[in-house]
């Protein structure tokens, strides 16, 4: 077999394989529920990596009623993450994939993934981790039996009405 020849397989190789990846996400987007997450966005340009948004998704919390009773409550905790009600509930669970730390959310406490998530922007788009006034940023997820929740698209909330943001 010629180089040419080799050059074509590899090609092929990798096109399945990327392919692959792709066809993966489709299937969950299809199968998995999505819902809108409200973040906490920072860190909006890394150089090395290109332009991105990092956020991290603030979640309802479910504590075991021991947790409750102890006083306060833990200020962090593992958890595994189940979709109720359109809503992102943090479930506390020894065995859960996910930590989940308590923050201040302006006038009250919230909870949020400690595990930050990427959501890539173009070069030229406006950064939408600064929001307008009186609004937040709010994520579309893909929330899969394993691992992170896959961030869709961004939106911004304002009053009661949540706007998808162009891509």
């Amino acid at each position: 077999m010629n180089a040419l020849g080799k050059g074509l397989i590899v090609g092929v190789a990798q096109l399945l394989l990327v392919s692959s990846v792709g066809a993966k996400f489709l299937v969950d987007r299809a199968n998995y529920p999505r819902l809108w997450v409200e973040t906490a966005p920072y860190d909006p340009d890394l150089p090395i990596r290109g332009r991105y948004v990092n956020i991290a998704l603030l979640v309802d919390a479910e504590l075991a009623k021991t947790s409750v009773d102890a006083g306060k409550g833990p200020s962090m905790y593992q958890a595994r993450l189940e979709s109720r009600g359109g809503r992102l509930v943090a479930v506390e669970d020894p065995d859960g994939g996910h930590w989940v730390t308590e923050r201040n959310c302006g006038d009250r406490k919230c909870w949020q993934l400690s595990a930050p998530l990427a959501y890539f922007i173009t070069e030229h788009a406006v950064d939408p981790s600064r929001p307008r006034e009186a609004s937040r940023l709010w994520a579309e997820v893909t929330l899969p039996p394993t691992g992170a929740p896959r961030p869709l698209r961004l939106g911004v909330k304002k009053g009661d009405e949540l706007t998808p943001l162009d891509p």
